[in-house]
């Protein structure tokens, strides 16, 4: 790899993720200061688009953090930030929205959620192990060691693209349930879903950046066998 190609690949591995979590950041920023038409906060959000979908056993709690919002599947709970989950914001209500989107997802046996979570367990030890194999394979010249690590490594990129369709199907789920609901106008439409597109950047920025990790590794495999 050239001294030009090598800056190139290094700072799309540092800019893209930094320029996917500002636009989120922003865009949820922004969003969370216009109130949703219907005046719901996140937590009246979930608890109707709940109810609408037959998932009584779902619970809703809130959670501390920035943006930690997220749906637990082993739990059956739907965890909504202090501010999307009391306040009545476009942001509260897409998020919360999305989480449910979730649990819709969780409760149908949507297939790309059910494939993510069974690849939990190996792409978590995948990602922690990966480059310990891999520096190990460099510093004893051991390929089997390094292709170990790049094994790991390809389940923890294959984690992350799985991600990609389960997110867009629940942002997806979010914005028809939100219409069909009531929850937001038409007028309110564009404007909210720009919360749910900024959020899924930053999936598809990891996505890419793992990727190109993963293909940097399998070239560099490669030619020290050549």
């Amino acid at each position: 790899m050239s001294m030009g190609a090598f800056l190139i690949y290094f700072a799309i591995l540092l800019i893209l993720p930094l320029w996917a979590q500002s636009k989120v950041k922003n865009t949820y920023k922004k969003h969370m200061k216009i109130a949703v038409s219907s005046g719901m906060t996140g937590r009246e959000v979930a608890q109707r688009l709940l109810q609408e979908n037959g998932l009584y056993d779902v619970r809703i709690e809130e959670t501390k953090g920035f943006l930690s919002d997220h749906y637990d599947p082993s739990k059956k709970v739907v965890r909504l930030s202090s501010h999307n989950y009391h306040e009545a914001s476009q942001s509260a209500a897409a998020v919360a929205a999305h989480e449910v989107g979730h649990a819709i997802q969780d409760a149908e046996g949507y297939a790309f959620l059910r494939f993510r979570h069974a690849l939990v367990p190996i792409a978590s030890f995948g990602s922690n192990a990966s480059f310990f194999f891999i520096i190990a394979g460099i510093l004893f010249t051991s390929m089997q060691m390094f292709l170990v690590g790049i094994i790991f490594m390809a389940f923890a990129v294959l984690f992350q693209l799985v991600t990609l369709p389960v997110e867009f199907d629940a942002s997806n789920r979010a914005m028809g349930q939100m219409v069909g609901s009531g929850i937001i106008g038409s007028a309110e439409h564009r404007e909210t879903k720009k919360v749910l597109d900024a959020a899924a950047w930053t999936y598809v920025a990891g996505a890419v950046v793992a990727l190109m990790e993963l293909i940097r590794f399998i070239l560099m495999f490669l030619h020290m066998n050549d």
